[in-house]
């Protein structure tokens, strides 16, 4: 017999959610269901919290559980980030596929993206955080300050372009 659930325990559990869109119960109940939450009622906080900023993008969402109680925390990827940067308007899912994000952003928004997630990269400065968000530029399909973001990359490796270190 499994080990009896302790109520007080903190779990965190991690889940791929698109934005404003309620999911489909069936993929949240293995992973919250034996913590004791009703897969319907979570993912309807987690629509509600993703509604504002996050509707249509595909995001990363924290459910940090205590007491059965859920707390909805997201937590963006840098292509997220890169692709609310991009302000597209908002897509519906069902209808368009395979959008390509061919738009430009500047180096003042790809640092700010870089120092979000600065916490998780594991570039050893900013410096090398605002070049993994290039990469992520590239496999995006966008263009930073008119530039291919390879061409950035090689620039800060040449110290043409100045990065702040923090």
């Amino acid at each position: 017999m499994p080990p009896k659930f302790d109520p007080s325990q903190v779990v965190d559990v991690f889940v791929r959610v698109t934005g404003g869109e309620v999911g489909a119960a069936s993929s949240l109940a293995p992973k919250i269901g034996p913590l004791g939450l009703s897969p319907k009622k979570i993912g309807e906080d987690i629509a509600k919290e993703t509604a504002k900023e996050w509707k249509g993008l595909r995001v990363t969402v924290k459910l940090t559980v205590q007491n059965r109680q859920a707390k909805v925390m997201v937590v963006p990827s840098a292509a997220a980030l890169v692709i609310k940067a991009l302000k597209e308007p908002e897509r519906d899912r069902k209808k368009t596929k395979n959008i390509k994000h061919n738009g430009n952003i500047g180096l003042d928004d790809v640092i700010e993206i870089a120092k979000v997630m600065r916490p998780r990269s594991m570039a050893k400065d900013l410096r090398g955080t605002v070049k993994e968000i290039l990469g992520t530029c590239v496999s995006v399909g966008c263009t930073v300050d008119g530039k291919d973001p390879k061409d950035l990359q090689q620039e800060i490796d040449d110290g043409d372009v100045d990065v702040p270190l923090e």
